[in-house]
């Protein structure tokens, strides 16, 4: 089962991926992050977040660090047991669930901000996800969304051309390779089977976002150059990181069939 597949794949691999997230807070990448992030929250000083696929806590801690209501899913325990441990004392303040970020156990409308990062690509029904994230959104809250066209390369020969300048550019500069330095032959079995890695995005994610809001729907394909670090931008050169936000503006009703 592809989903037993994945679950196996981010529980060994927890502890290492957190120590990308320690990174980004000793070295004040967390407050890049937020800034960014700001920019799109509504208004109201009081907000019920959704933090999902939260890894080892980075957007939960960080938004609990501002005094909002967080809570946060991810679909493997050694995350979860991660992002508690990373938040410390918030940690109390959190509230962390084990969950699938395709199938939410949470009513209608209970939050204003759905973010994600990194995630999408990874599910073997994005699609219902998308309905599942805007279901949860009270009408005006705000979906965020952040990821890239990983592991692309595996089916397209142009990505592929980009990707292999990418890890002599590392290799030239003296930098850790974020790809070789992961089990990548897992995770490059995981990504053939996953329908993302064929598909060009964010096209794609307007389109089905289209589906479930009548809100007004924004792409920014310039997002990483302020959010990411030199290694990272060094890194992905050819794989940049996309943000698609969301307004839920409900006229569609049929949110069951469309997910189903």
């Amino acid at each position: 089962m592809l989903l037993a597949q994945i679950e196996q794949y981010w529980e060994k691999r927890a502890e290492s991926y957190s120590q990308v997230n320690q990174h980004e807070f000793a070295t004040g990448q967390d407050q890049i992050w937020f800034q960014e992030i700001q920019k799109h929250l509504p208004k109201e000083r009081t907000l019920k977040i959704l933090d999902i696929g939260t890894g080892p806590g980075f957007f939960a801690i960080l938004f609990a660090r501002q005094g909002y209501d967080v809570t946060a899913v991810d679909y493997t325990e050694a995350m979860l047991e991660q992002a508690r441990e990373n938040a410390g004392e918030l940690a109390k303040r959190i509230h962390f669930y084990q969950m699938d970020a395709q199938n939410l156990d949470f009513p209608d409308g209970m939050f204003d901000v759905v973010i994600s990062r990194n995630l999408t690509w990874t599910l073997e029904k994005p699609q219902k996800a998308y309905a599942e994230w805007m279901r949860v959104l009270r009408e005006g809250g705000r979906l965020l969304n952040f990821d890239a066209n990983w592991y692309h390369h595996l089916f397209n020969e142009e990505k592929r051309k980009g990707y292999e300048a990418d890890r002599e550019r590392v290799e030239a500069m003296d930098l850790e390779d974020h790809y070789t330095c992961t089990n990548i032959d897992a995770m490059e079995e995981i990504a053939r089977q996953v329908p993302m890695s064929r598909i060009m995005r964010p096209t794609w994610d307007v389109r089905m976002l289209k589906k479930y809001t009548e809100g007004q729907i924004q792409v920014d394909e310039q997002v990483w150059r302020r959010v990411w670090d030199r290694t990272e931008q060094v890194n992905y050169a050819s794989t940049p990181m996309f943000l698609v936000s969301a307004i839920k503006k409900s006229t569609v009703s049929e949110w069951a069939a469309e997910s189903a």
